[in-house]
């Protein structure tokens, strides 16, 4: 038996809301100018919706979920209909340009060789190869979601682990957990802070200070985690977690014998483009008056950019063009790539249209509201670092039965984001919540390919890496909830 796919789950949710639709009473809030819920305002409203406008919602929840409009008189979403857009064409369109961008790059060998030489010349300092590698996948995953890309480098992490004393559980910890706690503290990545910021309508760059203190910190504790293992195995092998293979043990020749990779010009220009882009993506999003002054109402500087999804999606196709002429890819390889490169995204893509399907269904029967203020319920009269820890945990089984982040975020932040208003908190704290939980589940759940091919690669038994994992995930939860606790009180 195997765990259904991101896309088959949400269908089964997506028939799951509509049926239970049928049950919970509609209700409806009274809003804000901005179309926030205002608290206190919950009413009972009657459900004028026939069993056949129900199945046609059923019908077109895909459409819906793509570029449905909003009508702002009735609420109602519906594809011809006359307002603003309530789908996710824009994110749609985004993850699908960055997704182009991402396989231009990759095409030249720039990122593989970049890291392969870096590697190869710490290859005799161990600690400060782990580090490098680590902060390197870190970087990859807070910016751009760097996660099933690592699965490429275990045939060179492995034996080079293997050569400075150490075990394949380090190698695997490099790996996983450099790149797994970047995506955790994700800054400005597109596929899980972009996706989440979009649904709960704030902008990109909301809360990134919080989000990079957490970078900071988590990263150099999981560094340290993994350090300190390696360093216990080469004193005494005999502690080594998964053991040693036939041969593990004969690996320092083999790799003291490899020839460095060689980093061209080419590959120096697309590194240096790369960073650019990702820097300029970072300057064009964050809210700089409000970053650097504390306040949320501050005057936008006259050099702010204010770039949302739009913008960014045209950024990444340029880029991605550009990539391509500098590395002298020729008209029909560039345009080639950036076509496979928007296929080879199109699940997530897929992922997010769908559950913004499901959101269409529960705001056209009116259900939304309802659900919403079930649990204003619960969440009432807890201090907002309480509340913040609440959709800590209120995420973590979301994210075992979601594996993808794309969807997770865009089917449970319509619900969660109201709440932050209600509690007094930021919604950028909810997204940092919700994100924080997505990205420590995904360090050890079977259902991640990250962590499953990751351990299948490295020939090192699932059990054995839950072993190595879990006192980590224990540090790593308690600081996660002590991050939130002081984003809710900022």
């Amino acid at each position: 038996m195997r765990f259904p796919s991101a896309l088959t789950i949400l269908a089964l949710v997506t028939l799951a809301i509509w049926l239970l639709a049928f049950l919970v009473p509609a209700g409806e809030y009274e809003r804000n100018d901005g179309g926030a819920p205002l608290s206190g305002t919950y009413h009972r409203v009657d459900d004028t919706q026939s069993f056949t406008d129900r199945l046609n919602d059923l019908f077109l929840a895909p459409v819906n979920g793509l570029y449905g409009i909003q009508d702002p008189a009735t609420r109602e979403v519906g594809p011809s209909l006359t307002g603003d857009l309530y789908g996710a064409a824009g994110v749609f369109l985004f993850v699908l340009a960055i997704g182009a961008f991402i396989t231009v790059v990759f095409a030249t060998g720039a990122l593989d060789r970049g890291i392969a030489l870096l590697a190869h010349r710490l290859r005799d300092r161990g600690a400060l190869l782990i580090a490098a590698v680590m902060v390197v996948f870190s970087v990859l995953g807070t910016v751009e979601g760097f996660a099933e890309e690592t699965l490429g480098f275990y045939g060179l992490l492995v034996p080079m682990m293997l050569a400075l004393g150490y075990d394949r559980l380090v190698a695997v910890g490099a790996a996983i957990l450099g790149a797994g706690v970047g995506v955790l503290c994700s800054t400005v990545n597109p596929f899980a802070t972009g996706v989440a910021s979009s649904a709960a309508d704030i902008s990109l760059g909301d809360g990134i200070v919080l989000r990079f203190a957490m970078w900071v910190v988590l990263t150099a504790v999981t560094v340290l985690y993994v350090i300190r293992y390696a360093h216990r195995v080469r004193r005494d092998p005999s502690k080594s977690l998964c053991g040693f293979l036939p041969g593990d043990r004969m690996e320092k020749a083999a790799a003291d014998s490899d020839e460095p990779p060689v980093l061209t010009r080419l590959h120096k220009t697309v590194l240096l483009l790369l960073v650019l882009v990702f820097a300029f993506m970072i300057f064009s999003v964050v809210p700089w008056s409000s970053a650097l002054t504390g306040r949320a109402d501050a005057t936008p500087y006259g050099w702010e950019l204010d770039w949302s999804f739009p913008q960014l999606s045209a950024l990444f196709l340029c880029a991605a063009v550009l990539v391509g002429a500098v590395a002298r890819m020729g008209e029909a390889k560039t345009s080639a790539t950036i076509v496979q490169g928007a296929a080879d995204f199109i699940s997530p893509a897929l992922v997010i249209m769908l559950a913004r399907g499901v959101t269409v269904i529960m705001n056209n029967s009116k259900i939304t509201d309802t659900v919403l203020h079930s649990i204003e319920g619960v969440v009432s009269g807890t201090s907002a670092g309480l509340f913040a820890v609440i959709v800590f945990l209120v995420n973590l089984p979301l994210a075992f039965l979601i594996p993808s982040t794309s969807g997770h975020a865009t089917l449970a932040m319509p619900i969660l984001a109201p709440l932050a208003d209600f509690a007094g908190v930021s919604r950028a704290v909810v997204v940092t919540a919700w994100q924080s939980a997505s990205g420590w589940m995904n360090l050890w759940v079977p259902t991640s390919a990250v962590v499953i091919g990751g351990v299948a690669l490295a020939k090192v038994g699932y059990d054995k890496y839950l072993r190595f994992i879990w006192p980590l995930l224990a540090i790593l939860a308690v600081l996660i909830c002590g991050f939130l606790v002081l984003g809710a009180a900022m």
